[in-house]
């Protein structure tokens, strides 16, 4: 996975919606600096409405694959970052260089529920994607700047 760019995996339980979108956000807003990678505790399939949410902002997941952590060279990996509760209390071992964050995101799919319609589940994916923006776009912030090159 590395090479002279900080590589980044982010983590959740079914790499089915947060994950994904976090992998993207990375790639599209920091593609110069960081290697992006999801993954799940399980693969659960891409979520289709979190592909419809990225679609309106212009960023097609449509052809990204769900897959654990398994399926990567974590081992290569510098930070694990895991954006929902249940893959920050189930993350497989990882090798001691990797650091470890744990910054949680709600998830839509459960938030969504109980929508009446399409339209009222996707304000929850709008939402937590734009969350998950957010905090890429502040990601130096949370990392430790000498830890990358």
């Amino acid at each position: 996975m590395a090479n002279d760019k900080c590589s980044i995996l982010f983590l959740c339980t079914g790499n089915s919606c947060r994950s994904q979108m976090a992998e993207s956000w990375l790639k599209h807003l920091h593609t110069d600096r960081y290697e992006a990678y999801s993954a799940g505790i399980e693969a659960h399939g891409l979520n289709m409405l979190a592909v419809k949410a990225m679609a309106e902002v212009g960023i097609d997941i449509g052809k990204y694959k769900s897959k654990t952590v398994d399926e990567l060279p974590v081992d290569a990996t510098d930070y694990v970052i895991s954006v929902c509760g249940h893959a920050d209390k189930n993350c497989p071992v990882l090798p001691a260089k990797i650091k470890r964050l744990h910054i949680g995101f709600d998830d839509p799919p459960k938030l969504a529920a109980d929508a009446k319609n399409e339209e009222e589940a996707m304000q929850h994916y709008r939402r937590v994607r734009d969350e998950i923006r957010t905090f890429i776009e502040q990601i130096d912030s949370y990392l430790k700047k000498d830890s990358y090159k």
